[in-house]
């Protein structure tokens, strides 16, 4: 008989699951990447034990294998507070790149877990962050189609 049409038992369905995936570089965060991850705890924590009362066991898989993923990050996390002023772009800076086209884009150098590129938030490993870090006012890095000027770093 083909196994098409036959419905999997429910404890296949949470044994397939898949892990979130950790990053294998350092797990570095601003004081407030730390707050988030923190939060994301908090907010499972109480998404598990909702899902345990209901008896919601789909729910329950996937709130543990997250925590899981909260857990081991929190747990490799290493702060790394802001320096204060520099011209140099290290982890955690804001900086400021004026583009070819005349105008200007501000980014953060922060962790992976808390990078929002909507929002101006990169990755210390993107691309962009790898060129940047290190870098003084006045030099020049790949920028989307063509180059940018940093033009200030705080």
């Amino acid at each position: 008989m083909s196994r098409a049409f036959v419905k999997e038992s429910e404890g296949q369905e949470l044994d397939d699951l898949p892990e979130r995936v950790v990053s294998p570089h350092r797990n570095f965060v601003t004081p407030e990447g730390l707050a988030q991850i923190d939060a994301h705890l908090a907010r499972l924590d109480a998404e598990a034990t909702e899902a345990r009362a209901s008896g919601d066991r789909s729910s329950l898989a996937r709130v543990e294998r997250d925590r899981r993923y909260w857990f081991q990050r929190r747990a490799t996390a290493e702060v790394v507070a802001a320096t204060g002023a520099s011209d140099v772009v290290r982890f955690g800076s804001r900086v400021m790149l004026g583009t070819d086209e005349g105008t200007q884009v501000e980014f953060r150098i922060v962790g992976e877990d808390e990078s929002d590129p909507g929002r101006g938030l990169i990755s210390y490993v993107s691309p962009l962050a790898a060129q940047l870090l290190g870098c003084r006012v006045g030099e020049r890095v790949s920028f989307r189609n063509g180059e940018a000027e940093l033009v200030a770093v705080r």
